[in-house]
């Protein structure tokens, strides 16, 4: 069989310091679903829509992570507001960061208790 290519992301890795505070941040302000978290490691896994999500204590320098996390969402202006009520701080408020003739790009950046840059964006149909 020959090589077509890579497919779909299986598994994105963040660094975290505190996993029972990066768990009770993605779980529980965040909404992301829960998979399981590996016994007696500091590593835990959510589910992003088909994409596992692993947050971990890296065993070496050589694999600690610095990623910038893109949430599709629906309605931004209601991510933003439920968001901000579970006490997370944005440094932006949603906004367009491109345009087409047929659709918005909106964005609004905030960070995770590492402070990982994460961003909520959506698309909005222009007219």
């Amino acid at each position: 069989m020959a090589f077509d290519g890579l497919g779909t992301i299986g598994q994105i890795h963040v660094s975290v310091t505190d996993v029972d505070r990066a768990v009770a941040f993605y779980r529980d302000v965040l909404g992301i679903p829960f998979l399981f978290r590996v016994p007696g490691q500091p590593m835990a896994f959510f589910d992003c829509d088909g994409v596992r999500l692993y947050l971990g204590k890296p065993e070496t320098a050589e694999f600690r992570s610095n990623p910038v996390l893109y949430f599709r969402v629906e309605d931004i202006d209601e991510a933003h507001i439920a968001l901000s009520d579970r006490g997370v701080v944005f440094s932006d408020s949603p906004h367009v960061v491109n345009r087409t003739e047929e659709a918005e790009l909106w964005m609004a950046a905030f960070k995770d208790p590492d402070g990982k840059n994460l961003v909520l964006m959506a698309e909005r149909p222009v007219g």
